[in-house]
């Protein structure tokens, strides 16, 4: 099975940014977080990680800032709640390889529930103790429309002022 969406990933990136998997807008779309009641693009230019208001069909204009996109589900679609494949212990791995690879400051998971299925249990909002390798790890409220009662912006911001202390 092939990946909905390729990674976007390279070399000298301050952040990843981790879905669990591609929307079914977004896999229809051929681009991250493409849902017109996602706040992704958003949050990601109001705490100032772009300095303008990107479109999804714009995402790898994302490598300009030096942040990267990936999912933990590469070959499913669909909402976190809804049935995707397994998370399988390939896909953990395959997310730790990508990272110590290209080896970012900052791993963001872009839902609780993409951090908590990456770490295999219950996760609160906010950076972890865990690294890999070097990269700090963040679980981040998710920007989906559908997780509208769960939204928190100014965790996202405490991200983006982590991102900007170091460096």
């Amino acid at each position: 099975m092939t990946d909905v969406l390729s990674d976007l990933l390279q070399p000298s990136l301050r952040i990843v940014l981790c879905g669990t998997a591609a929307g079914t807008t977004s896999a229809a779309e051929r681009a991250y977080y493409a849902h017109k009641q996602n706040k992704f693009w958003k949050i990601l230019h109001e705490t100032r990680l772009t300095p303008e208001l990107l479109l999804p069909h714009q995402y790898r204009s994302l490598l300009q800032h030096r942040i990267g996109l990936t999912d933990l589900v590469k070959a499913g679609a669909g909402m976190d709640r809804a049935t995707l494949p397994k998370l399988t212990a390939a896909d953990r791995a395959r997310l730790r390889t990508a990272i110590a690879t290209f080896r970012p400051q900052f791993l963001a998971f872009t839902s609780k529930t993409a951090g908590q299925k990456f770490f295999d249990g219950k996760r609160d909002y906010g950076e972890q103790l865990e690294l890999i390798g070097d990269t700090r790890v963040w679980i981040l409220p998710s920007t989906s429309g559908a997780a509208n009662g769960s939204w928190r912006p100014e965790i996202w911001h405490q991200f983006a002022d982590a991102v900007r202390a170091a460096g």
